[in-house]
């Protein structure tokens, strides 16, 4: 047993190195399944109680995240966010012109909601403002994404990272409280030759208690407004020119929409049969070409107008939206990517296209297109596919779906009201929105978010006070505010219920137990002792060192769980090293909140990737000085403002 509880350290680091392995080579399991796996892991094998491993299902962190999600909701579903989103671009012209109209509003705005649900109703706005005026979004996407990221970081609730931190701060004081408790009994029986060592251990306790108190509303402002402006300039004096704006990507929007490639099939009935391809009119479609006919297997490419088309024929085609629509309208030709499309003219009426962008969380990822079994999960068909400009192989069926494909769906008018919030996939666009706004409820919806935001600048001032009570609470008042966006009917309570993100909510409820796994086991005191050895005492290189660390993480994994994992370690560093832990604290919560390197490193860069046309390199080009000069913002300000 004592073998056992001598190798716990050993075990909860193993286990998170495999968590972080898992979500690098095995991205078809989701991240959230993975944290759960790890931590039932650490609970059977005694590192931690199961009550220390379910608590994190009831943090307030968790509650107020939830909470939020659900007043964003309220304030999209009434129209505040559209009509912010309208004013803001006002007249604006070009894209340079615009992201200067952005900026302000939209850091401003991240600060107090949730920059996920501020991506999610600024990217429609922006989307039909570019086609309006034949503009490319990719010039004003991903700055959308980064604005947020930005701002999130300029108060305690515009992102879920700092509400995470947050959490695991109110654990370490109930840890160190704990320890100074157990230290004062030892010191009360120790004899004159324990007592010096014991009060030594305790004057570094309680040196430590006042620096791992939970942040303020405005605490972390002092090194994230810096941060955000700094970002802000880049944005605006550089940062557009290392994203693309070719033509090609401006054709993605409106009547101009992205090339999917389809695949047609041709019925027996069709009267395009024994004709040339020439004289079936498929040679002169703006905006589509015919690339391959597949009979029974013989491939016939590339086509020439003189080729027949022949029942049972499968004519793959490359083409945009509004072509594709005009092949439906020839009877006898149907999609052929999903066979339970809808081909019977009195059932397709009451049917139309969506667009929809694949999330990690969705089960079809790692599927294809023929077994994904979209009508069952959906009730919908897949008419064609689309993935960042790259060649798909001509089997559409055969297909393997990807994590940011964006797929045209045959759907029924109430599939946006039952899938909008719905986190298998992010819309788009489609023909017509199908969901009313309860602009009546706007002022209200408006007003209550008024109120939380000044309820939650007043709760740093209460939580020191007894008398406070569930005022004081960042949580309670968050769930107030949600509550009551749901009883003056800014939204229903169904619609409440779908803006909860599941996989966040538990991935952030695992990472919390899995971080505690890492400090009772000892594992945190493991990892700083080395980190202290290997770096030396000198406090600014450890600094440097566990923010890159954290940037590195966050890029990879999940962000909130990063944070959660290292914030122990942080701690533990202060203590090791006679040290002040809360610059190595803010030096988490900012590195985990910004990501800008990858698409996966934060949830927004990812909804942007499929609308904007983003690769992978993109956000290399132009995240890598941005985030360059976070990092010296931060590696610079934070000594300054918290001292070692």
């Amino acid at each position: 047993m004592e073998l056992l509880q001598a190798a716990h350290p050993w075990i909860a680091i193993g286990t998170t190195v495999a968590v972080f392995l898992a979500i690098q080579f095995a991205r078809r399991v989701p991240v959230d399944l993975l944290f759960l796996l790890a931590l039932c892991a650490v609970t059977l094998m005694g590192l931690i109680t199961p009550t220390v491993a379910i608590s994190g299902f009831s943090s307030r962190a968790v509650i107020a995240i939830s909470a939020l999600l659900v007043v964003s909701a309220g304030l999209r579903k009434t129209g505040v966010l559209d009509w912010i989103g309208s004013k803001i671009l006002g007249n604006a012209n070009n894209e340079r012109s615009a992201l200067m109209r952005l900026t302000g509003p939209i850091v401003v705005s991240a600060a107090f909601v949730l920059n996920t649900a501020l991506v999610a109703m600024m990217m429609p706005v922006i989307l039909d403002w570019c086609r309006q005026r034949n503009l490319s979004p990719s010039k004003l996407l991903l700055p959308l994404s980064y604005l947020t990221i930005l701002g999130g970081v300029c108060t305690l609730i515009g992102t879920s990272t700092t509400l995470v931190v947050n959490e695991k701060l109110r654990d370490s004081v109930v840890i160190v409280e704990s320890e100074i408790a157990s230290l004062e009994t030892q010191i009360a029986k120790a004899t004159e030759e324990q007592r010096p060592e014991l009060e030594l251990q305790l004057a570094k306790r309680r040196q430590v208690l006042p620096n791992v108190q939970p942040m303020g509303f405005f605490e972390i402002s002092w090194i994230g407004v810096p941060c955000a402006l700094v970002g802000s300039l880049y944005m605006l004096l550089i940062g557009q020119r290392f994203l693309p704006g070719k033509q090609d990507i401006m054709e993605q929007l409106g009547d101009q929409q992205r090339e999917y490639l389809v695949e047609m099939q041709v019925q027996p009935d069709c009267p395009l049969i024994d004709k040339t391809v020439e004289a079936a009119g498929l040679r002169n479609l703006h905006g589509l070409f015919l690339i391959e006919i597949d009979r029974d297997g013989d491939i016939i490419t590339p086509v020439t107008p003189r080729d027949f088309v022949r029942s049972g024929d499968r004519l793959v085609f490359t083409g945009l939206v509004n072509t594709i629509v005009d092949l439906e309208k020839i009877p006898g030709l149907i999609p052929a990517a999903d066979r339970t499309y809808e081909f019977h003219p009195q059932s397709r009426v009451q049917r139309h296209l969506t667009e929809v962008v694949l999330s990690p969380s969705s089960p079809l990822i790692g599927t294809t297109v023929r077994k994904a079994n979209f009508r069952q999960l959906y009730n919908a068909a897949v008419v064609a596919v689309h993935r960042n400009g790259q060649r798909l192989p001509n089997k559409i069926g055969n297909i393997v779906l990807e994590v940011g494909d964006t797929l045209l769906l045959q759907t029924r008018s109430d599939f946006i009201v039952q899938h909008r919030n719905n986190r298998d996939f992010y819309l788009v666009s489609s023909v017509d929105d199908a969901e009313p706004r309860r602009h009546d409820r706007a002022l209200l919806s408006g007003g209550l978010m008024i109120v939380l935001i000044a309820w939650l600048c007043l709760t740093s001032l209460f939580s020191g006070f007894e008398f406070a009570g569930g005022f004081g609470s960042p949580a309670i008042a968050a769930m107030t505010i949600a509550a009551l966006m749901i009883l003056t009917q800014c939204l229903s309570a169904s619609e409440a219920r779908s803006a909860l993100d599941i996989q966040v909510i538990v991935t952030i409820a695992a990472a919390l137990g899995l971080g505690n796994a890492l400090w009772e086991s000892g594992a945190a005191q493991m990892i700083a002792e080395a980190l202290v050895s290997a770096v030396g005492s000198n406090p600014w290189v450890l600094l440097i060192v566990i923010y890159l660390m954290t940037v590195v993480f966050t890029e990879t994994i999940t962000n909130t769980a990063v944070a959660a994992l290292l914030l122990p370690i942080a701690v533990a560093i202060g203590q090791q090293g006679d040290l002040n832990p809360r610059p190595f604290i803010m030096a988490i919560a900012i590195g985990a909140s910004m990501a800008f390197l990858t698409p996966i490193g934060y949830q927004t860069n990812l909804m942007v990737m499929g609308p904007g046309g983003y690769t992978p390199r993109d956000y290399l080009k132009s995240g890598l000085p941005l985030a360059v000069l976070i990092a010296i913002t931060a590696m610079t300000l934070i000594p300054r403002i918290w001292s070692f």
